[in-house]
């Protein structure tokens, strides 16, 4: 159980299998199997050395921001839950993703929709919540396996279907899909982007002065945001918890090298994007020939920032200002109240931004970066009664798929109990059946 676990817990393994067998299977030469594989691999590790060094940097800014705004609340967490239920349901989860990920092979390879979950995080993540909340309606050991994995194999395909028309427009074609649980808000902030947006005005072609030339160089306009974000930050919150966090240093010195490191992560990422894809994409079509015909991998959602890097600070900061916006709401309205998280608000908001300018344009980016921040923050404060019933206090996810997942099973078993879980089971079987019917392979209807 813990191979399988710990398989899943690395997505860059799993991405390297995957080129492995399509490189195989188009009876590649022994060097080109080799290079193929480990270049898939290491392009996904920098990729997540990139995405840990901003993941470091937020680690950093969060507490002190929240001090510095006088934010107080529950935190979404995904990483808190499953250290949780992983001591609960450590077993059935290892099951439930080895099965859940063959669910997915079989109705990529029987249904118009073939897309291939490879995110291992997001996979065990889901398996944990699935665990959880089946367990309150008498599911156990086999049988909570088996429905467990029903659901997590159709979520892995289901997901990256509503989002493939807009990742479609970003990438121009079906070589790679959304592998990451916030369906919901991408599909919600491209949509509207596309109804109050611009797309002839996009993200990347805005103008800046003559004499602020540098700002067109993403990188460096990244560095600038990041670091006034940092000093504003920093220099408003409490000396002796910035001076504890700094270690002493010198507050303006700390901040710049914060926001520095945030930049050189986020530089990472897209070099590490840029050659894991150059060699994925094309193992790939190995997959789609001999196992899944037209196979497409649903990868991490860092992979379609290198397609507009300044959507990616504009859908963040929206996202950012959106989840501040909710957070001062929640409490009106009778609520829990989330501290918006800003770890999940940047990858979501980051990849909300380069669909949203995509379909509107800058304006569209701005706005639909602001709704993605408005439901990332309210979807965890409905989904943490649920979690409390389950036994996780004061704690929620963080992603919205992980949400609307949870409320659904989580009603269903309550109001329903087993058979309200099964009756959500015929109701996907027949979802796949009408689109087995009504739709072409990667023609899923096309957004507008």
């Amino acid at each position: 159980m813990e191979f399988i676990v710990s398989l899943f817990s690395q997505p860059a393994i799993m991405v390297g299998i995957m080129a492995l067998i399509g490189l195989i299977a188009l009876k590649k030469s022994v060097q080109e199997i080799i290079n193929g594989t480990l270049k898939t691999i290491i392009g996904f590790i920098i990729l997540q050395i990139g995405a840990g060094a901003i993941v470091n940097s937020l680690n950093v800014l969060g507490p002190l921001f929240q001090n510095a705004f006088h934010l107080q609340g529950v935190i979404p967490t995904n990483e808190a839950v499953i250290g949780l239920a992983q001591k609960m349901f450590g077993t059935e989860m290892a099951l439930m993703m080895a099965f859940g990920f063959l669910v997915n092979l079989i109705i990529a390879r029987l249904t118009p929709l073939k897309y291939v979950f490879l995110t291992g995080h997001h996979i065990l993540f889901m398996s944990g919540l699935l665990a959880a909340v089946l367990s309150t309606a008498g599911f156990r050991g086999t049988e909570l396996v088996i429905v467990g994995s029903l659901i997590l194999g159709s979520t892995m395909v289901l997901t990256p279907a509503i989002v493939q028309p807009y990742y479609r427009k970003v990438t121009g074609n079906d070589s790679v899909a959304m592998g990451h649980y916030n369906a919901l808000t991408y599909f919600i902030s491209a949509y509207i982007s596309g109804l109050v947006g611009d797309k002839k005005r996009s993200t990347e072609d805005i103008k800046v002065p003559q004499g602020l030339s540098f700002f067109k160089d993403n990188t460096i306009s990244t560095a600038i945001i990041m670091m006034i974000i940092f000093l504003v930050t920093l220099y408003s919150a409490d000396r002796k918890l910035v001076l504890e966090a700094s270690g002493n240093q010198n507050i303006f010195i700390f901040a710049i090298i914060q926001a520095l490191t945030f930049t050189a992560g986020f530089v990472v990422v897209l070099q590490g994007v840029r050659m894991m894809l150059a060699e994925i994409v094309p193992a790939f079509k190995g997959i789609a020939e001999k196992i899944v015909p037209d196979a497409i991998p649903a990868l991490d959602c860092p992979v379609i920032f290198p397609f507009a890097p300044n959507a990616v600070i504009v859908g963040f900061l929206s996202s950012l200002v959106g989840g501040i916006v909710m957070f001062l709401i929640l409490p009106h309205i009778g609520l829990p109240v989330i501290i918006p998280g800003l770890i999940p608000l940047f990858f979501v908001g980051a990849a909300a931004g380069v669909l949203s300018n995509a379909t509107g344009g800058l304006r569209g980016t701005i706005i639909g970066g602001f709704v993605n921040g408005l439901i990332l923050t309210f979807l965890p404060a409905i989904l943490l009664p649920v979690m409390g019933q389950l036994g996780f206090a004061n704690t929620t996810f963080g992603d919205a798929d992980f949400a609307v997942t949870g409320i659904i099973v989580g009603y269903a078993a309550k109001l329903f109990s087993k058979t309200g879980v099964y009756v959500l089971i015929g109701i996907l079987i027949l979802l796949f059946i009408i689109i087995s019917l009504v739709a072409k392979p990667q023609k899923i209807a096309n957004a507008k």
